[in-house]
């Protein structure tokens, strides 16, 4: 059984992300939903809130899992068993960046490949930074987002 990581910070967890989830789900028998802490970041939504927000919105899908983590990439792919890194591509100005990744993991870990998925058209322009933007601004989300996140960013905006 192949598993496949999909990591990132998904803050918040968008439709492009949930689409790229489900087609992997059907190409791999396991996925694993890795969602950074990576303070540095500054994430608007906390680690648990990310983590509860796609395990209920990836609920549906029996071969997904989702876990935090913190620490290089390819030391979590190891502890999980993985060889497969999935990422998703928007547009080609993605690609140049998303390479550049796929080949440091590679050269510290020569056993990985990097699967790159190409973003349905309807969710090509959407990005978590643009959701968090619109949402910061009393926007409307909700053609972005499942309804659960769309509510927690609300929540977390208007309060």
């Amino acid at each position: 059984m192949q598993t496949a990581i999909y990591p990132g910070t998904f803050d918040p967890i968008t439709n492009g992300h949930y689409e790229m989830i489900g087609r992997a789900s059907r190409l791999f028998g396991r996925v694993v939903v890795a969602i950074a802490g990576r303070p540095e970041k500054s994430p608007n939504l906390s680690l648990d809130t990310r983590l509860d927000l796609v395990r209920e919105v990836t609920a549906k899908f029996d071969n997904v899992e989702v876990i935090g983590f913190s620490g290089l990439l390819t030391e979590l792919m190891k502890n999980q068993q993985a060889h497969i890194i999935l990422r998703g591509l928007r547009a080609v100005s993605d690609f140049e960046y998303e390479l550049q990744l796929a080949n440091m993991n590679r050269a510290q870990m020569p056993e990985l490949e990097t699967v790159f998925l190409t973003s349905e058209v309807e969710n090509s322009y959407i990005s978590s930074t643009l959701v968090r933007e619109i949402a910061k601004l009393g926007g409307d989300v909700s053609k972005h987002v499942h309804p659960v996140v769309a509510q927690a960013l609300s929540s977390h905006y208007n309060t």
